[in-house]
């Protein structure tokens, strides 16, 4: 198994390495600008350089950057979806400068509009965004928790707008928590899980789910809601995780903790440990 966490990048991205291995981390998920900004520009070469190296001398086996929480693909409102488009080009033109293995991002909501109209508009925005960002790097989806009017709360939904985009480039993420808040993953015994990957397979196919973001939930299950928390210290509980570590396919790929941390500091050995154990 591959266990990483999504690690700080104060002072530089470059410092991501160390962040990690700090806490054990084998994989990692930073922000390759900032999360919560409109406008976000590409590192300099020189920045660019020291995380190559940096990522070079670092036995982290795998690094993916995670988009923009501002990014709405799904939004009727013409603005909004421009700036996304442009914004989440930017993030994935930094994945590619960074030689990551992709870029997650969240899949938005149709306020005002209906979900066909809101899938087209997603298709048409991640197809516009890799040309604009041509390179190797993916782009993934990942699942929602629901609530409101957002996408991406079911495999078949996520399945439906893989296919509409036929792009060798487009991949797919499932988040634990989410998975839980939006009615997908309720118990994590074998059979489920079993069940679970077979509806992937169908939707998308398993060779394009890519990575898994590990969290416990703060919130009840089908509640629609995202709060993550610290494994064995949620609702989903310790032994949903130690069933996915055997899960075939789900356990090959890279585990990216998202959760508070111990400490409320973020992702932390402790967490990364319980995950060792299994």
């Amino acid at each position: 198994m591959v266990i990483g966490a999504h690690v700080k990048t104060a002072g530089g991205v470059q410092n991501a390495f160390k962040n990690a291995e700090e806490i054990g981390a084998k994989c990692i998920q930073i922000f390759g600008a900032s999360p919560r900004q409109w406008q976000s520009s590409l590192p300099s070469q020189e920045t660019i350089n020291e995380f190559l190296k940096e990522k070079s001398r670092s036995k982290i086996s795998q690094v993916f950057l995670h988009a923009s929480y501002l990014v709405n693909l799904a939004t009727p409102d013409d603005e909004l979806y421009e700036k996304s488009i442009n914004n989440l080009s930017t993030h994935l033109q930094i994945t590619n400068l960074l030689e990551a293995e992709g870029l997650v991002f969240h899949l938005g909501s149709y306020k005002n509009s209906t979900k066909p109209e809101a899938y087209k508009r997603q298709v048409k925005g991640m197809l516009k965004t890799l040309e604009n960002a041509p390179g190797k790097a993916n782009l993934i989806m990942e699942n929602s928790s629901g609530g409101g009017s957002k996408i991406g709360t079911t495999i078949e939904g996520i399945g439906e707008m893989f296919r509409a985009a036929n792009h060798p480039r487009i991949k797919v993420c499932i988040d634990t928590a989410h998975s839980f808040g939006a009615g997908l993953l309720e118990t994590f015994t074998p059979e489920e899980l079993k069940n679970f990957t077979e509806k992937c397979e169908k939707s998308f196919g398993l060779e394009n789910l890519t990575v898994l973001h590990i969290n416990d939930s703060k919130v009840p299950f089908n509640s629609k809601k995202d709060r993550h928390e610290n494994l064995g210290q949620g609702l989903i509980g310790l032994q949903a995780f130690k069933n996915l570590a055997a899960t075939p396919h789900l356990k090959d790929l890279p585990w990216i903790l998202e959760v508070p941390g111990l400490e409320g500091n973020g992702p932390d050995r402790p967490n990364i440990e319980i995950l060792e154990s299994f």
